[in-house]
């Protein structure tokens, strides 16, 4: 005989429990890790250290040119030797952009005048009638301008950062007065006036460069407008001037600012500029008449003297206050 089955008796259903919040050492982070900005910092004074140093050569070969090589030229031949350097590299990747490069063509066409054509050409005219020292001394009146537009759009610039611009201020005046406020300035002087606030007005229109298009495209693109916008003072510079002779005295000058002082130099300062902003870059450029000075006097033999020395001292020691993080 089977045993009888007895059925089961349902359990109860247990009351499902609230979850607990989760505690502090398990709650998920909401917001990503930011990258270590002193580390982004240090690499933009960097970059932006190593084109003012190579910009500093550029004068010089400059003013070797000056009796050569007309100016208009030699800005057209640097950047034919800068794109020659840099299209193996971004050829192909600007066009693939090409359309983008069209969307932002204005963008585009603003900074090759500024930085390319107008900037260099006024260089290589200042040089027929003032020296490498003053050039390289009155281009370090840029970070200034460049801090006057930061603050128009809207930064605060800090106490130290200000002083520290004030002071370097100071020695390049004292350096280019040779230790007096300076009363005159000569043709070449104000020319390169004129180059310092291209070359500002170029940094800060990098502000609004657009992020998805990369460094060497926009060193192809800007080297390739400003060349085709040379294109016709040059033609007449031949037709009026006439050429020069490639001797190696002048196409090593020339070499030297189409590969290092355009093609590096100027994708380590764009790089800079992105890193820290243009304002803080240009706090390092005061360094320029300092470089422009030891490459005389290790080149050409002009002692810095007392006051040269001084000056530097001033111009170095404002850099560092300024360039220091904190207010």
């Amino acid at each position: 005989m089977s045993r009888p089955i007895t059925a089961r008796r349902p359990t109860t259903p247990t009351t499902p429990t609230t979850p607990t919040a989760p505690t502090a050492s398990t709650t998920p982070t909401a917001r990503p890790p930011r990258p270590a900005p002193a580390r982004g910092a240090g690499l933009g004074l960097l970059l932006a250290l190593l084109a003012t140093v190579v910009w500093s050569g550029s004068f010089v070969a400059a003013r070797a040119l000056h009796d050569t090589v007309p100016p208009v030229q030699h800005a057209f031949w640097r950047w034919i030797v800068a794109l020659a350097a840099v299209a193996p590299f971004a050829a192909r990747a600007a066009w693939r952009q090409r359309a983008l490069i069209r969307r932002h063509l204005g963008f585009l066409t603003l900074a090759s005048l500024l930085g390319v054509t107008v900037y260099n050409s006024l260089v290589n005219q200042a040089g027929l009638t003032t020296s490498a020292a003053n050039m390289g001394m009155i281009m370090a009146a840029s970070p200034v301008l460049m801090a006057v537009y930061e603050r128009l759009g809207g930064a605060r610039l800090g106490a130290r950062r200000v002083a520290g611009m004030l002071i370097a201020c100071a020695g390049v005046l004292l350096l280019v007065g040779r230790g007096a406020l300076p009363t005159r300035l000569g043709a070449g002087d104000l020319w390169m006036f004129g180059a310092a606030l291209s070359f500002a007005s170029y940094s800060a229109l990098l502000k609004r460069r657009p992020a998805e298009l990369g460094g060497a495209v926009l060193l192809f693109t800007t080297f390739v407008l400003g060349a085709l916008m040379l294109a016709p003072a040059f033609a007449v510079s031949l037709a009026v001037q006439g050429g020069f002779e490639p001797t190696a005295a002048a196409v090593g000058p020339l070499l030297y600012v189409g590969v290092a002082s355009s093609a590096v130099a100027y994708f380590a300062w764009n790089k800079a500029v992105a890193l820290i902003g243009a304002g803080r870059a240009g706090v390092v450029y005061y360094l320029q008449p300092v470089c422009v000075a030891l490459l005389s006097y290790v080149l050409l033999g002009e002692a810095l003297g007392v006051l040269g020395g001084a000056c530097m001292a001033l111009i170095l020691g404002g850099v560092a206050l300024a360039s220091a993080r904190g207010r």
